[in-house]
């Protein structure tokens, strides 16, 4: 019969949209309560709330799908044959960064609070689409290595942190807001950056440059200045080379190609190459490891946040499936093995956004003279960059998993965190990188393990399990003989311990109690839903719903 149906749609999740991303994550939003000086809590809850609703909307969710279905496409040379090097972006892509740096993703340094408060929106921001992250996270964490020099962060900083997006291609002096790139890595080192190549040559003007060279990754080709490594005659220097040169004409900035990317699709990430191309000189020559390290730290964090928040979402998306979905006689969310996969990956989320927020109050104290705070930095960002990013994959695939086949399925946005879960991991130091780190920061500043012990041991006699792991962990530590091989366990102990210890006094019981049991005590297997069947598991599940 004409207009029959074989069967009408029933048992589907509705999609989760419409809703407060900040407000319906009880974890995130307790860290900042936690963190933030109670003067500015109700400014920034209700800022952070604001935002959390255009992440949860119907509108920015599609800029997200459009952003990432239509990737960048690289122009070299215009209708004439005139090199131009432009990449060109979908709308979708425009409107999120604007909104992101409108958001103050890229104005932490000199607010408040700021990077608490930025660290919590960039963790939710991350949720809507990962790729324009990476443009808000260079130019957020080019300012304190353009503060090295007073002159150029006066020129620069103001327009870095500026909450005005301006996408137009003209000297930096005429706009209100700039965008940063960053230029490391080379084709023949790779993180070994002192085997650099890219020779820059002085000229007469004091701290100017020409470079000649290339850069196998160069992050955010349409920004408007980048921070590169370059060989000057005392060594390795950073250098900034702005995209168009002060009297309007373009710096020679030649785009070879764009990378084909695993997920990050819609972020621009090139190759490019220096042959002539005008540069300033960013600290001193011989200093450019040196001068460049605090942008390298503050983007090692943001990789840690942005896989929080990727976690965040794909256990958002598997507990709220997991709510309406009816399945073998009930809710798929009260069946007890699925409720322990659930309650595993709540866990692990919420360990890592706990984390990711104390770091950042830990920079908000730093930058207010804690010298205790930094050392804590030192040694604890390249653990939970190691750590927390490596989690980020599992944790995606088994939420996918929870949806079923229909987590395979693009529509469902699965798919598009899984892809991106790797990215954080190999990105600013992939994992060997981080444990040799942490390696050098034992070795080198012994204060930094004493602030380490010193924020564990607040949590020291609170579960027993903590306890022996605070004990074991500090057995390893006595034997530095040959650590390098072991690194990554050493590493990921500490990552964890300190996990543990910020659950043990701040997350409700359940939580941390399944924390501890699993990943402390031994009693979780190999796999998300092996956690122990005594503990409170459906009440870590409620916690992870994401219902305003």
């Amino acid at each position: 019969m004409a207009g029959s149906s074989t069967h009408s749609v029933t048992n589907q999740a509705p999609p989760l949209v419409g809703y407060d991303v900040f407000t319906a994550d009880r974890a995130l939003r307790a860290a900042v309560e936690r963190h933030l000086d109670p003067a500015l809590r109700e400014e920034a809850l209700a800022e952070l709330s604001g935002l959390g609703r255009s992440c949860g909307s119907a509108q920015v969710q599609e800029w997200g799908v459009q952003a990432n279905e239509n990737p960048p496409r690289l122009r070299t040379h215009d209708r004439y044959g005139h090199r131009v090097d432009e990449v060109d972006f979908h709308p979708a892509w425009h409107r999120l960064l604007g909104k992101g740096v409108a958001a103050g993703l890229t104005a932490a340094w000199d607010r408040p609070g700021g990077h608490v408060r930025r660290a919590a929106a960039f963790l939710m921001w991350t949720q809507v689409e990962a790729g324009n992250g990476c443009p808000l996270s260079m130019t957020h964490a080019a300012v304190p290595a353009l503060r090295t020099d007073p002159a150029l962060a006066a020129e620069w900083v103001p327009r870095l942190t500026s909450t005005v997006y301006d996408r137009e291609l003209r000297p930096a002096h005429l706009k209100a807001g700039v965008l940063f790139g960053m230029g490391m890595t080379e084709k023949q080192g790779g993180s070994d950056v002192r085997a650099n190549t890219t020779a820059a040559r002085p000229l007469a003007e004091e701290g100017t440059y020409e470079l000649t060279g290339h850069k196998w990754f160069c992050s955010a080709p349409m920004s408007d200045g980048f921070l590169v490594l370059a060989q000057a005659p005392g060594g390795l220097t950073c250098f900034l080379v702005p995209r168009v040169l002060a009297d309007g004409t373009r710096n020679v900035f030649l785009v070879q190609r764009l990378k084909d990317k695993l997920g990050n699709r819609s972020n621009a990430s090139a190759e490019v190459e220096f042959a002539g191309t005008w540069a300033r000189r960013v600290g001193e020559e011989g200093q450019g490891v040196r001068t460049i390290i605090e942008m390298v730290a503050a983007t090692r964090l943001d990789c840690v946040l942005g896989s929080a928040g990727l976690m965040r979402q794909a256990v958002a998306q598997a507990v709220h499936h997991c709510a309406h979905r009816e399945a073998f006689g009930g809710r798929l969310i009260d069946k007890p093995l699925m409720r322990n996969v659930l309650a595993d990956l709540a866990i692990e989320s919420e360990a890592a956004t706990t984390l990711a927020l104390r770091l950042a109050a830990a920079y908000d104290a730093g930058a207010g003279g804690d010298e205790q705070e930094r050392a804590l930095l030192r040694i604890a960002v390249p653990a939970a960059k190691y750590w927390v990013t490596k989690r980020c994959a599992p944790v995606a695939v088994e939420a996918a998993e929870c949806l079923g086949g229909n987590g395979y399925v693009e529509e469902s946005g699965m798919p598009r965190l899984v892809r991106e879960s790797p990215l954080n991991s190999i990105w600013e130091g992939a994992g060997n990188v981080q444990a040799l780190d942490v390696l050098r920061a034992l070795g080198r500043r012994p204060q930094t393990l004493d602030a380490y012990l010193t924020e564990v041991g607040r949590a020291r006699g609170a579960d027993h399990r903590l306890d022996a792991a605070i004990k074991n962990l500090l057995t390893e530590l006595s034997d530095l003989q040959a650590v390098e091989g072991r690194a990554r366990r050493l590493v990921e102990r500490l990552a964890l311990v300190l996990q543990g210890s910020l659950l043990v006094r701040y997350a409700p019981p359940e939580v941390a109690d399944a924390f501890c049991a699993s990943r402390l005590g031994g009693d979780g297997g190999a796999s998300f839903g092996t956690l122990p069947a005594t503990l409170d598991l459906a009440s870590v599940v409620e916690r992870a719903r994401p219902v305003s």
